[in-house]
């Protein structure tokens, strides 16, 4: 009995040591600091491929060496890897004789440098339903893994030239896709009908591009093999058509909130000193155009290794269930968000399962490649995804922040992962997806 007593004394006087020392290492300048150079104009929304996003970099970099954290690989923190992109150089589609404006074209989901194809040999034509949404069909079409001419409702014109925009710079390409053959889906806006023949030309150009991910280590000590990550994206979309005279994506947010976090994070584990497990905290690159940052981070690691992964994504604003709250996703799926509600008994935050299951966020962020192989890997948001007015627009500036909700949210997280860094609690695996 009275060894019991002993122990939860003990657990009482370490979570209150805790709670006072994050309050003097997580201070509000500090994270003010953070979030407002990662989505100042100077990084210019920080798009991949940018001179931005090299400059968030950086930044990155300086914060880790500062803290003290140790490279992931060799000596340098950034994890360089090469991307394939494929630049559009021409394109031409006549539809019974009639060669269409450009300004009507968009080539979806091509992989090859030159596609040609007919109704002559034998490729098909589809139309979009104006009823129906417009996305949703696109997806639904390329998963028919063919070359396909689309015809497409004048109703749909903004979300066209919106998605026709977002690709002009070209497609981003996994090296494994590189030489499959080609299942392009080439949409057409403005025409009702294919009466007799249709023939599609596109030229493009494939360029081997480098990226990079910024991850730092804090050694562990009696559990050093078992790795916990702590995670957020620092890329955005940088230039984009904005609203009168701004036109840059600054993406504070998204998820220049979730990096700041992660950062914060680091610096307050290693002032602490007393993990047991490994702790890797990784700012990914590239989310916002297929995720190619967290996979091929996720190809440098035994996922068997990694005990949990928290992913942080947009914390800037009160969540659906108010203050000192955030949600997780893919809460169902193991025990993680149990543990965190556990570790958060007696304070003011608490955590709960996504609201918003109807968006797949589970499956939308940088958690999804460690968890489609098993690992407890979700991401921590406190998002309103369903009415947020600012997501993906120029207006995501740190202005548009709380940035109380952005402290109390780390304070919270730092709180809740104490058993799982310090080797007391681990996550139940999640079901692998099948290939």
């Amino acid at each position: 009995m009275k060894k019991t007593i002993y122990t939860l004394l003990a657990l009482f006087l370490a979570q209150q040591t805790w709670a006072q020392d994050i309050d003097k290492i997580i201070t509000k300048p500090y994270v003010d600091r953070l979030i407002k150079t990662l989505s100042s104009d100077e990084m210019q929304g920080r798009a991949t491929f940018s001179p931005g996003i090299d400059k968030a970099a950086s930044f990155i970099e300086a914060e880790f060496k500062s803290i003290g954290l140790k490279p992931l690989e060799g000596k340098t923190f950034r994890q360089s890897f090469f991307q394939q992109k494929l630049k559009p150089i021409s394109t031409k589609v006549t539809i019974d004789g009639k060669e269409i404006a450009a300004s009507n074209v968009l080539v979806y989901g091509n992989t090859v440098e030159s596609l040609v194809f007919d109704k002559a040999s034998s490729a098909e034509w589809a139309k979009l339903d104006p009823e129906k949404p417009f996305m949703g069909q696109i997806r639904t079409l390329s998963k028919e893994n063919k070359n396909q001419l689309v015809l497409v409702d004048p109703k749909f014109a903004e979300a066209f030239k919106r998605v026709r925009d977002y690709l002009a710079g070209g497609t981003d390409l996994d090296e494994k896709k590189i030489n499959e053959p080609s299942a392009a889906l080439v949409l057409v806006l403005g025409e009702a009908t294919v009466a007799n023949d249709f023939k599609v030309e596109v030229k493009s150009k494939l360029e081997k591009l480098s990226l990079f991910n910024v991850a730092g280590v804090i050694p562990g000590k009696s559990k050093a093999k078992e790795l916990v990550v702590f995670s957020g994206h620092y890329d955005h979309l940088g230039i984009i058509k904005g609203d009168g005279q701004d036109s840059i994506a600054n993406g504070a947010d998204d998820d220049a909130s979730g990096t700041t976090a992660m950062i914060a994070l680091a610096k307050y584990y290693k002032k602490l000193n007393n993990n047991e497990r490994t702790l890797i905290f990784v700012a990914f690159t590239a989310e916002e155009i297929g995720g190619f940052g967290a996979k091929h981070f996720s190809q440098k690691l035994n996922p068997d290794e990694v005990v949990a992964m928290f992913n942080i994504e947009m914390i800037g604003k009160d969540s659906k269930f108010g203050k000192n709250t955030a949600f997780i996703t893919g809460f169902d799926k193991s025990d993680f968000g149990k543990i965190l509600q556990k570790n958060l008994e007696g304070t003011e935050f608490t955590f709960h399962p996504d609201p918003y299951p109807q968006q797949n966020l589970f499956y939308r962020s940088d958690n999804a490649t460690l968890a489609a192989l098993g690992v407890p890997a979700h991401t921590i948001s406190t998002d309103q995804i369903d009415s947020d007015k600012f997501y993906h627009t120029v207006k995501d500036e740190y202005e548009t922040l709380d940035s109380d909700n952005i402290l109390s949210t780390i304070k919270g997280i730092a709180k809740s992962a104490i058993s799982i860094i310090k080797g007391i609690d681990t996550p139940t695996r999640i079901p692998k997806l099948s290939n």
